[in-house]
């Protein structure tokens, strides 16, 4: 194994807007990131990734960027983002951006020109087309609904828009929109950025030609997943941004890339690929809804043996080969603690045993702000609570469709990125100690009792428990470079696995659920030398392994120096 200071850190997600507030406007900024820059250092995390600072009208939450290399003044200014960046560097904390390569917003000067008539400079700038037999160009669908065509009255002519139609997509054909890109990525470079992560990165190449998507029920607009996600050629463009801009430093890159499965996940990450370090997979993210686009606010019940299936096949298809990217929550996804975990009596408990398995996996973890503290979904009761997009459109169109409000509400309450987005909860003053004005959205009524301060003061706290993992990795290689060998497959309420690496081992025993199974380690493995080196509950009461009662949630963690020996299988 190559090592890289990218496999042995964590990596804390920060989404500005909510972090933390300093001028009292009700949005977060660059000088509240940096008065709690040393909370950060004391969880022990080695990076922080930054979801999008640059210049936006602000319609997708900063993901529709007008100017690439200008701060979005709501966070402050460039001189702001300096003293992040070297306040950061002197606690030992890398600086990853959030790089949005795939649209820009409508209000981008490039996009501006290109609008402007049809023989601009810029006009290839983006995906124009004509439309075709009175309506649009084909019938794809939007990620956030409706079609991905928007037509422009100045010069007749229809845009493409995978996301919002205030974000066009940029024109991955036009070498000039590349080199331009290549430039700008190059100027953050310059300013010390230590990694970037790739928004929407397997969306930028486009199929020839266009074509319509297979439509037999005959509807508006259908999903199109094949003809814009992982195309080939997304692999010859992102080698050339390698060979040219990220591989004259020691960078790391992270693409998102929703639709694969691990093998192709190699054809981005394997090490002879040269193209990213580790990709976002999506797989374990359907577990607990029909599908995806439009799909995805239809909800499901998830079982404990598809995670395991997606999670080894992940860990065994990359080992050796490539780099895993494990994260259960993000900006775009609810609270991971409200879909997988229990957020009344086992609330600690679970939120707990859920970071364990995503830390001590093979592969980077990710922590997104506030799950370090065990935050949960807001679940507002009212349209007005909400500001995103996505959520917005899926309550217009659902209204349309002639879905019940309260319907629409309760699967907004599940699934809307609002859920992630309500601001960090410092303490239990007002606005949990986030801004000293009216926060941009309403902070979680749940604050009160869950919130930094409150976890600071508590020896048991789920901040602690973090923190006790990501040393646990700084202690033990086998956390990092192990192999990974999945135990009790059919187990219906444990996830249990070992890692492997150069004489030493590693047990992960989880409980997933409230009830109290028994875990049963095969006769083939020895119960002896293991070391309880982990639990999420503060007795360690010692049990023979071949015979282990849990308890609700209940997370264990052996060690051990010498390697089981397993006899040869008899047959």
């Amino acid at each position: 194994m190559i090592r890289k200071w990218w496999k042995e850190n964590a990596i804390y997600q920060i989404y500005p807007r909510s972090f933390k507030d300093s001028n009292g406007d009700g949005i977060g900024d660059f000088q509240g990131i940096i008065s709690k820059l040393d909370y950060l250092q004391e969880l022990g995390i080695g990076a922080i990734w930054l979801c999008p600072i640059y210049e936006s009208p602000n319609f997708d939450n900063g993901y529709d960027i007008s100017d690439f290399q200008a701060i979005m003044k709501d966070f402050g200014t460039m001189q702001d983002f300096d003293e992040f960046m070297r306040e950061a560097h002197e606690r030992g904390i890398k600086v990853v951006l959030d790089m949005v390569l795939n649209h820009t917003s409508d209000k981008h000067d490039w996009f501006v020109e290109s609008r402007s008539s049809l023989d601009n400079p810029k006009r290839d700038y983006y995906i124009w087309r004509k439309g075709k037999n009175g309506g649009y160009p084909n019938n794809w669908e939007s990620y956030f609904s409706g079609s991905v065509w928007e037509y422009d009255q100045e010069t007749e002519e229809y845009y493409m828009h995978l996301y919002a139609r205030q974000q066009p997509d940029l024109n991955w054909e036009n070498k000039e929109v590349v080199n331009e890109l290549h430039d700008m990525i190059r100027w953050w470079m310059d300013k010390g950025v230590d990694g970037f992560r790739l928004d929407a990165i397997a969306h930028i190449v486009k199929a020839v030609g266009l074509p319509d998507a297979d439509n037999p029920q005959n509807l508006p607009v259908v999903q199109a997943f094949q003809f814009f996600s992982n195309l080939e050629k997304v692999h010859t463009l992102l080698k050339d941004l390698n060979q040219q801009v990220f591989a004259t430093r020691d960078l790391m890159t992270v693409g998102e890339t929703s639709g694969l499965g691990p093998e192709q996940a190699l054809e981005y990450v394997g090490n002879e690929r040269h193209e990213l370090d580790m990709v976002f997979q999506f797989e374990h993210m359907h577990l607990d809804c029909v599908g995806t686009g439009s799909s995805k606010w239809v909800g499901r019940s998830w079982n404990l043996l598809d995670v395991k299936k997606i999670m080894s096949h992940w860990q065994t298809v990359l080992h050796g080969k490539g780099w895993n990217a494990n994260y259960f929550s993000n900006h775009d996804q609810p609270r991971h603690l409200s879909r997988f975990g229990n957020t009344g009596e086992y609330r600690k408990q679970s939120a707990k045993m859920l970071a364990t398995l995503i830390h001590l996996l093979q592969g980077t973890p990710y922590i997104y702000q506030g799950e370090e503290i065990g935050m949960t979904n807001a679940s507002f009761e009212h349209i007005e609570d909400y500001r995103d997009v996505e959520t917005i459109n899926y309550y217009n169109i659902s209204l349309k469709e002639g879905k019940t409000e309260e319907e629409i509400l309760k699967n907004l309450a599940r699934r809307s990125r609002d859920n992630a987005r309500t601001p960090m909860q410092w303490d239990n003053t007002t606005h949990a100690g986030f801004t000293d004005g009216n926060p941009w959205i309403q902070v979680n009524s749940n604050y009160t009792d869950i919130n930094v301060e409150q976890a600071l003061n508590d020896p048991d706290s789920i901040f602690y428990y973090y923190k006790s993992l990501i040393a646990l990795r700084k202690t033990y290689p086998v956390v990092i470079y192990g192999d990974y060998r999945l135990l009790c497959a059919l187990h219906h309420q444990v996830y249990s696995f070992m890692r492997s690496y150069e004489g030493t081992e590693l047990m992960v025993i989880m409980n997933f659920f409230d009830d109290e199974p028994t875990f049963e380690l095969s006769e083939r493995i020895s119960d002896e030398g293991w070391e309880l080196v982990l639990s999420n509950y503060d007795d360690h009461e010692h049990h023979r392994l071949h015979s282990l009662p849990l308890r609700p949630y209940e997370t264990r963690v052996y060690y051990k120096d010498t390697p089981s020996v397993l006899p040869k299988a008899t047959h």
